[in-house]
């Protein structure tokens, strides 16, 4: 008589967890339908915000296909004649076309290393006034700004560096004898346009670093204070490693708008004496594609930087992950 080979330990055990994880599945799939059940009011909430998302992003991304087209109101997005990469090959051989991407590159670039700290330093400084009073008065004036639109500021700009009639310029001509063209040098404007720049909005981004803030154990601050730490040690050692994710974060999302430089800001200080330095993609799509209704055209620029922003988006993130701090 053949002997049947008993059974293996593997086959043992599987026989033994099988009815482990047949009751694991069970449950999952019991207490899995009584959340979803329980979270239906939220998932209801939730629709408004998909169907926003899905009319007002997604569905104008169809709009996209304008790029590889030449677009004609007559005959529509669908009717008009394919083009190829035509509107991109455009793009490139157009001569100032490199000067206006270097521009563009400089100015946010420019931007993100001079305003990027400047609401985190004012963050850590309103998070060090004691006196509740003053420092709603303050969040309040720095707030402000932000809701102002780009032609407001504009003309406080204008208004206090304008060569003829600006503040500023009377009081240096009453001083030196001479006014000096603020807006129409390269070097000043681009000073000015930073400058606009990190006042209209540093205490509005300052808001995301002051709710990290509020994050931060108290008692490591007791701690650090007993073994003899100042303010600077606690600043520098508790506070900006704290608060260093979202730092993070927020530097990447920076990053990937590099070529994205509002068009308002830009235009509303863009004059004829600093065309070469001022002019960038964002007026350059809204002369080429409002101005003279090429849309194709403006369709593939504003693709090509959509797609940058995307390369420079994974670039920083997976630089932030070395570090353990990555967005994903």
């Amino acid at each position: 008589m053949s002997q049947s080979n008993p059974p293996s330990t593997s086959a043992m055990v599987n026989q033994k967890a099988s009815p482990v994880k047949t009751k694991s599945n069970w449950l999952v799939r019991k207490y899995g339908k009584r959340i979803l059940k329980q979270n239906i009011p939220l998932y209801i909430m939730f629709v408004p915000i998909i169907a926003f998302f899905l009319i007002f992003k997604y569905y104008p991304m169809t709009g996209l296909v304008i790029a590889f087209k030449k677009y004609s109101f007559i005959k529509g997005i669908w009717g008009s004649p394919w083009a190829g990469l035509d509107n991109f090959k455009m793009i490139f051989q157009t001569k100032q076309m490199y000067s206006i991407v270097w521009n563009t590159f400089k100015l946010s670039g420019l931007s993100i290393i001079l305003g990027f700290p400047a609401p985190i330093i004012l963050a850590l400084l309103l998070n060090e006034v004691r006196k509740m009073a003053f420092k709603r008065l303050v969040q309040t004036l720095v707030y402000l700004p932000h809701f102002l639109n780009w032609v407001i500021v504009g003309g406080i700009v204008v208004t206090v560096f304008s060569q003829s009639t600006g503040t500023l310029s009377h009081v240096i001509e009453k001083i030196f004898g001479e006014s000096y063209p603020f807006l129409y040098k390269e070097g000043s404007w681009i000073s000015i346009f930073l400058a606009a720049g990190i006042w209209k909005e540093a205490g509005w981004n300052a808001i995301i670093f002051l709710a990290a803030l509020t994050g931060i154990d108290q008692s490591l601050y007791e701690a650090s204070s007993i073994d003899g730490a100042n303010k600077w040690q606690q600043t520098f050692r508790i506070t900006i490693p704290a608060i260093m994710p979202t730092i993070i974060i927020v530097l990447i999302l920076k990053i990937g708008h590099l070529l994205e430089l509002g068009f308002d800001q830009v235009y509303v200080l863009q004059n004829n004496a600093v065309l070469d330095i001022s002019e960038v993609i964002s007026t350059f799509n809204y002369k080429i594609g409002i101005q003279q209704a090429n849309f194709s055209l403006a369709t593939a620029m504003g693709l090509f930087e959509s797609l940058v922003g995307l390369i420079l988006v994974l670039a920083a993130n997976r630089i932030a992950r070395r570090f353990g701090n990555g967005l994903w």
